[in-house]
């Protein structure tokens, strides 16, 4: 993985570090800095490595020294003009091609930080330019070599693209898609009809003002009337020269969102578009000039999961996005509360608010969250780097198959986990930053509202978990017969032990005996066996019952599969971020606060679980939960002053978090001040001042006198 390749690196020397990552200015957080028990810079090449530090700096650099990104304090932007805005920095991206094909294939990395970095920016213009050269390119360069010169057109933003999947009445459920492409042999076309208002392709992004091509997802009919299932097209649908609709395409914008306004989602409807035979994505199957239908992919469920296979990217790349935002709005936190002074022993002396445990048992595991969510997002994404090579080279081996269904399960829940866990870190970040946390300008609100979508697009959260509880349940004839079974990942060979793991018991002897991740660890292993031999007896009742199998699954969800694939992609996610932290080439300087963190991060999610873990066994007596609990608490204020170096490893520039309470200088007041100050409205009086100075109302004039 890339962060063990990392390890070598941590052992640079201190001047390289100071190149590389510059001291931050002096103010009330150095209290917290000069107390941390690492140093922040090594911390920050052993988990990103030098090259994607300077990549980083490269891009950020470049944000805050052109104009066209500027920040404007006090400015509310209308929302057309946000995407306008969007739309020209967007462009200028493509004139800074921050990184070569080259660059890339050296080190996929680093278009997965790049991606990263645009989006602790602002997310609307990460999502539209990851939107172009991401989703609506990655089918194309699946395909065949017959694309070579849309995709150059891509590349060169000679067209603009967009990615047209779900429908107006249709989002999760991708199989009652309804657009169809049917083909027409004396031509040698397809032809894309919508049947009906209901089957518009909606929500898509790039589509409402900018696109001019569309991959849409249709459903193929051959010349015999059969339906074929499920397959992409490249439809123009407008102009290039005028951005005006292609005739028989009506497109528009759905309107303004909670967030994301920057981005602009669309619809679509298409009235007997004609698109050439060779505009098929022909990765899972194609039509000859007879319109007989041929795909190398036999079995219809696997064809239909090879069409839908760029959504596991997708989901990945929300896994990062998502951690992103937790990054950020912890480090807002955390900075805050180590800066803000309320109340004290005495009433002469305050203290900072990170002082109280409250507060820490608040905010720190969502730190730990942070490193452990982080590490897992890279790993996965080297993982899916593995799985895509083979596609390019398409393989058709049985590892690639596997590899194939074990990202799929693992990304099905990593979004949910990473989504909800940053969703839920916004509010309480929010909340623990008092009233200022209420204030626009400190940007806790736009992260929120900007992660809201992660837990909805590409999968609702509640219907990915149930594809990874469907990957691990069907791993129970094995199990059941004892045969020998392992994944390419190895995420389930721990299943292996299935009938001697649900004999363990939680055998910790004290609080200090619990502060080690190993403990959660163990807890976890014997929580997915226990929910997947209870998901597995709840279904077999239900079929018993007579029901069928669409209603006995889907009285197996609450309680049972859902809480199963939650508690087996946090047990991933742990296991992962456990062999990291207590690798024995770690550097010894850091190897304690990140085994901290792994630590607290395990405790703090297996607590969630406790009722379950003593429903089951695992767990009797008060002694266990208390353990626990404590446990946390001690890890908390352990890591308390070590947690302002900690978000300075990962948080961005203050130009690009741009919060004044999250700067790095710690000056909260001065900054909420000046912020304000630079309003151009601030101290304006209201355009309005005469309905109050001078049309004064008449008490009761429009009571009725009936």
């Amino acid at each position: 993985m890339a962060s063990m390749l990392n390890l070598k690196e941590a052992t640079g020397n201190q001047s390289s570090w100071d190149t590389l990552l510059p001291d931050f200015p002096k103010g009330p957080l150095c209290k917290y800095r000069q107390k941390a028990s690492f140093n922040w810079k090594e911390m920050a090449v052993l988990l990103d490595g030098e090259d994607i530090i300077q990549l980083k700096n490269r891009i950020f650099s470049a944000l805050e020294s052109d104009p066209l990104f500027a920040h404007h304090p006090g400015e509310d932007l209308c929302r057309e003009k946000y995407q306008e805005l969007t739309f020209l920095r967007c462009k200028r991206l493509f004139e800074y091609d921050f990184l070569t094909q080259q660059e890339i294939m050296e080190n996929p990395l680093r278009i997965f930080n790049m991606v990263i970095c645009i989006g602790m920016y602002d997310w609307s213009l990460c999502l539209q330019y990851f939107l172009h050269c991401g989703v609506f390119a990655g089918p194309i360069l699946s395909a065949s070599k017959r694309f070579a010169d849309f995709v150059k057109q891509i590349y060169s933003m000679e067209i603009f693209g967009c990615f047209a999947l779900t429908e107006l009445s249709h989002g999760t459920n991708t199989k009652g898609i309804r657009t169809t492409a049917t083909f027409d042999r004396s031509t040698q076309e397809f032809i894309i009809n919508t049947p009906d208002f209901e089957a518009a392709k909606f929500w898509v992004g790039n589509m409402g003002k900018h696109a001019t091509h569309a991959v849409v997802y249709a459903q193929l009919y051959t010349p015999d009337g059969q339906c074929q299932g499920l397959h992409s097209f490249i439809v123009q649908i407008r102009d290039t020269k005028t951005l005006l609709p292609v005739p028989g395409v009506m497109v528009g914008d759905i309107g303004k969102k909670l967030g994301l306004n920057g981005l602009d989602n669309g619809f679509a409807m298409f009235h007997n578009v004609r698109i050439p035979k060779e505009n098929i994505l022909n990765i899972t199957g194609d039509v000859t000039a007879e319109g007989k239908y041929s795909s190398s992919i036999k079995d219809v469920k696997e064809r239909f999961s090879a069409t839908l296979g760029s959504l596991s990217t997708g989901r990945i790349l929300i896994t990062a996005l998502s951690t992103t935002n937790l990054k950020l709005a912890i480090s807002i936190a955390i900075r805050f509360s180590a800066a803000r002074r309320q109340f004290g022993p005495t009433d002469e002396e305050e203290i900072p608010v990170l002082e109280y445990q409250t507060q820490q048992w608040r905010l720190l595991p969502y730190l730990a969250a942070a490193y452990a969510l982080d590490y897992f997002s890279k790993s996965l994404f080297e993982n899916f780097v593995e799985f895509y090579a083979g596609l390019l080279t398409k393989q058709r081996s049985q590892r690639q198959a596997d590899l194939g269904r074990e990202i799929h399960a693992l990304s099905a829940a990593s979004k949910p986990l990473s989504s909800w866990t940053a969703q839920q870190a916004a509010q309480e970040c929010r909340e623990a930053c008092g009233g200022h946390g209420y204030l626009a300008m400190n940007r806790l609100g736009e992260i929120r509202n900007d992660n809201d979508p992660n837990c909805t697009y590409e999968g609702d959260n509640n219907i990915l978990l149930q594809q990874t509880s469907n990957y691990l349940m069907s791993w129970m004839n094995c199990i059941r017969d004892k045969a020998p079974f392992e994944s390419p990942f190895g995420t389930i060979n721990f299943l292996q032990d299935y009938h001697h793991i649900l004999g363990w018991k939680f055998t910790s002897i004290s609080v200090e005996d619990s502060m080690d991740s190993s403990v959660p660890l163990a807890a976890y292993k014997w929580l997915v066996c226990y929910l997947l031999r209870e998901s597995d007896l709840k279904l077999s009742k239900e079929k018993q019952s007579g029901r069928s199998d669409f209603e006995a699954k889907n009285n197996c969800q609450v309680y049972y599969c859902r809480s199963l694939a939650i508690a087996f992609i946090e047990q991933t996610v742990l296991q992962r971020f456990h062999d990291y932290t207590h690798d024995p080439s770690l550097p010894p300087t850091l190897q304690p606060v990140l085994k901290n963190l792994s630590a607290l991060y395990g405790l703090w999610s297996l607590s969630k679980h406790l009722a379950v873990l003593y429903q089951g066994g695992y767990a009797s007596g008060e002694q266990a939960g208390r353990f626990i609990q404590n446990a946390i608490l001690d890890l908390c204020n352990r890591l308390k002053d070590d947690a302002v170096a900690l978000v300075d490893v990962f948080a961005p520039p203050d130009f690009i978090l741009n919060s004044p309470i999250g700067k790095a200088s710690g000056e909260l007041y001065k900054n909420i001040w000046a912020e304000i100050l630079q309003g151009s409205k601030a101290l304006n009086r209201p355009s309005w001042w005469a309905e109050f100075c001078i049309n004064k109302p008449v008490a009761g004039r429009l009571r009725s006198r009936l």
